[in-house]
């Protein structure tokens, strides 16, 4: 009898999303899966791409641009997301390098991005991040600032697609993911950015459109 090939970690995440999704009647292909490869070696990278993973998502405009020009001369279909935080002064790299920002979350920042993509000609898609916890350490806009910071990125010319956030560290995740379903619904976004290894099925639950995955694909950092 034939011995069962074991499951990648891949293969993993995705199960685990076509079940999240099967579960809350969504089609698993409406979910994006970014893999989050922040401080991994372009080896691993290149795994992942073998065994057909084509969205990744970096931290910072640096350690991207060391990386992933190669990487994306050898395979023009991989697409790249920044989902960590953009000072303004890297607005121009980023435009230039990524596909999509997760981390639209102040003025500065839309003025930037804005000057940015007028020059290289280049428009990218954004998340606004919104920082649902309140908390004061993490990036993100207020959610009483939501609607002016959205109306001055459609005045910039940016296209706003959805929204993201990253929930308070242990505590339950579902009442942030659903508050941000729901603001991004008030605001006719279609996109959520939201959920990673350890909570990607309620994310996808409660609507996530793209989640954010590293560990669970790459390892323990």
């Amino acid at each position: 009898m034939e011995q069962a090939v074991p499951s990648s970690p891949l293969d993993n995440v995705r199960t685990r999303i076509a079940k999240a999704a099967r579960i809350a009647g969504r089609k698993a292909e409406d979910v994006t899966l970014i893999a989050i490869s922040k401080t991994k070696p372009v080896e691993a990278i290149l795994s992942l791409i073998a065994e057909g993973q084509r969205v990744f998502g970096e931290n910072r405009v640096q350690e991207a641009q060391a990386k992933w020009p190669d990487i994306r001369a050898a395979h023009p279909d991989v697409t790249l997301h920044l989902v960590g935080q953009l000072q303004s002064n890297k607005a121009e790299d980023a435009v230039a390098l990524f596909d999509c920002i997760h981390s639209l979350d102040r003025a500065s920042l839309v003025t930037a991005l804005g000057k940015a993509q007028d020059r290289l000609g280049r428009k990218v898609p954004c998340f606004i991040q919104v920082n649902i916890g309140a908390e004061e350490q993490k990036g993100g806009c207020s959610v009483a600032d939501l609607s002016v910071l959205l109306d001055q990125a459609r005045g910039a010319g940016i296209e706003v697609i959805g929204l993201m956030c990253v929930p308070p560290a242990d505590i339950e995740s579902a009442p942030f993911f659903a508050l941000l379903d729901k603001l991004a619904d008030d605001h006719c976004l279609p996109c959520l950015s939201m959920g990673m290894s350890e909570d990607l099925e309620v994310a996808v639950q409660l609507g996530a459109t793209h989640v954010r995955v590293g560990s669970a694909l790459f390892g323990s950092r």
